[in-house]
């Protein structure tokens, strides 16, 4: 791993995957940035981080691309299915609540509700 002062590691794995110390971004987050072609300087200030820790991530990225890119991969593959599966059960959601008739005495409310509803989607 890659060492900063005082022989701590500048990245870290945790449960999140691998980290950069003394933070909770992980290098997958940096990849993001990576893989679309910002510049050094923008995900350092995106994310807070200090030149010598956005050094020690892209310094670990490069130095171990082939298993940091297998990694990101897996985690895009799995934060796919997290976003489908929410997907789907908040539209089921949604589904029941729409189905689900509003309580004795609130008609003036849901009126209200649906008269500034509509306003909005005009003004839109």
């Amino acid at each position: 791993m890659t060492s900063v002062s005082h022989n701590q590691p500048a990245i870290i794995r945790t449960e999140r995957g691998l980290t950069i110390s003394g933070t909770r971004i992980t290098l997958y987050d940096v990849m993001d940035y990576v893989t679309a072609q910002y510049p050094p300087k923008f995900i350092r200030a995106l994310f807070d981080l200090t030149e010598e820790q956005i050094k020690a991530a892209l310094s670990y990225i490069e130095a171990n691309r082939s298993e940091v890119e297998e990694e990101y991969q897996l985690v895009l593959k799995q934060s796919e299915e997290n976003r489908q599966y929410w997907e789907e059960r908040n539209r089921e959601h949604v589904a029941r609540l729409g189905a689900t008739q509003p309580r004795p005495g609130r008609d003036a409310l849901w009126e209200k509700l649906r008269a500034q509803k509509a306003k909005h989607e005009l003004e839109a």
